[in-house]
């Protein structure tokens, strides 16, 4: 028996001293451990197999933690480089409660007393008079329970021949409000004030607007026309609005993408809903893997001052689940800046509806052919159905 002991003990040692020189210093002390609890067992009869399985085992183990890495893959991630190939993002621990609070402000915003389910009119103005009110005699009449006769919008100042299609109309230009023949009606307010004839703001973010009750109206520059848009609180859209319906959460539409900026910065038409298009400043692109199928994405930037982008964007979903002429989705900025190649994360989670999906009278931008994806997006806000 000691000289077949002896024999093992010789297998045994060799094995050990190859298993001490493959694994790392990190697991030395493990196997150390594991090498005296194998002494005692090989003095007992008949162990043997029971030692050499039990060191095998460890042999296999050491191989397949030193091939690991020492710690977490996500705690030692490193920076992507420039340009770096895009991979899945994983969620943060409170991720589904932020996305709870973002849907729930957005089923506010829609429902708010000014949001899109309260725009009943979006009538433009012809150069000269325009009247307004809720007689059918007037040249625009609103479909709201306001006076019979509300005022005048008069469009002064003559556009140039040779200004383009979809150009700004001059400074020239100008709306006015007048009273009616009767007078303006009481508690006729603008800009929260008790309302007087005067030219109106129509450019910049705080343009004048007029109010009676639960009716505002607002005018605005149109391309190289004037419109006058209206809402009503009370509308009948809003009136029966039960919520929004959403893609259940899903973190498999959470990416990482990589950002490749223009140099220099273009400037790309969108095409609206109107026929006509607008001018917005494209800086970059991004390019990520969606269930295997390369895309690349072009945001542009709605308003200069903010730190946000805009994707304007179709996928295979528009049309049967989804709002048919696009979504849209507002991220920070990329890592590195505007500037430079970085990484950018898209949480498709956040799509949500145009403003066209909820009334007839928005003018929504429509996705530049680049933004036709060719992968179904089964994530963020689905079709609205009217209760």
């Amino acid at each position: 028996m000691r000289g077949t002991w002896g024999t093992h003990d010789s297998i045994i040692t060799a094995v050990t001293q190859s298993l001490m020189e493959k694994c790392s210093k990190n697991r030395l002390e493990e196997l150390q451990a594991m090498m005296g609890r194998l002494a005692f067992r090989r003095r007992l009869a008949g162990r043997f197999a029971l030692s050499l399985t039990v060191l095998l085992a460890g042999w296999t183990f050491a191989q397949a933690q030193d091939a690991a890495p020492a710690a977490p893959v996500a705690a030692q991630q490193p920076a992507p480089a420039e340009n770096a190939a895009p991979t899945p993002y994983p969620v943060y621990p409170h991720w589904q409660e932020d996305l709870a609070a973002w849907r729930a402000a957005r089923e506010k915003e829609i429902g708010a007393p000014d949001g899109w389910l309260t725009l009943v009119g979006m009538e433009w103005l012809q150069p000269g008079v325009n009247s307004i009110g809720g007689a059918a005699d007037n040249k625009i009449r609103v479909h709201a329970k306001v006076p019979d006769h509300i005022g005048q919008l008069i469009v002064l100042g003559k556009k140039p021949e040779n200004t383009p299609p979809g150009g700004q109309p001059q400074e020239g230009q100008t709306v006015q409000l007048l009273a009616p023949s009767g007078g303006f009606p009481p508690d006729l307010m603008i800009d929260g004030k008790p309302v007087q004839e005067g030219q109106l703001t129509v450019d910049g973010p705080s343009p004048s607007t007029i109010s009676w009750h639960s009716v505002t109206m607002v005018a605005l520059r149109r391309g190289d026309r004037f419109a006058l848009r209206i809402k009503d609180a009370n509308s009948p859209a809003r009136a029966g609005f039960k919520g929004l319906n959403w893609f259940a959460p899903n973190p498999h539409y959470r990416i990482r993408a990589a950002w490749t900026p223009y140099t220099p910065n273009r400037t790309v038409k969108i095409p609206t809903a109107l026929g006509t298009t607008i001018d917005l400043p494209a800086p970059g692109f991004v390019e990520f893997v969606l269930d295997d199928k390369p895309v690349n994405l072009e945001p542009v930037l709605e308003d200069p001052e903010r730190k946000t982008l805009f994707f304007i964007l179709r996928d295979v979903t528009n049309d049967i689940e989804t709002y048919g002429t696009a979504r849209f989705l507002y991220t920070g900025l990329p890592d590195h800046g505007l500037d430079k190649p970085g990484t950018l994360i898209l949480d498709f989670n956040l799509l949500e509806n145009p403003p066209c999906a909820y009334t007839s009278y928005a003018a929504c931008p429509r996705p530049p052919d680049e933004n036709q994806l060719p992968v179904a997006i089964e994530a963020g806000e689905r079709l609205y159905a009217p209760q």
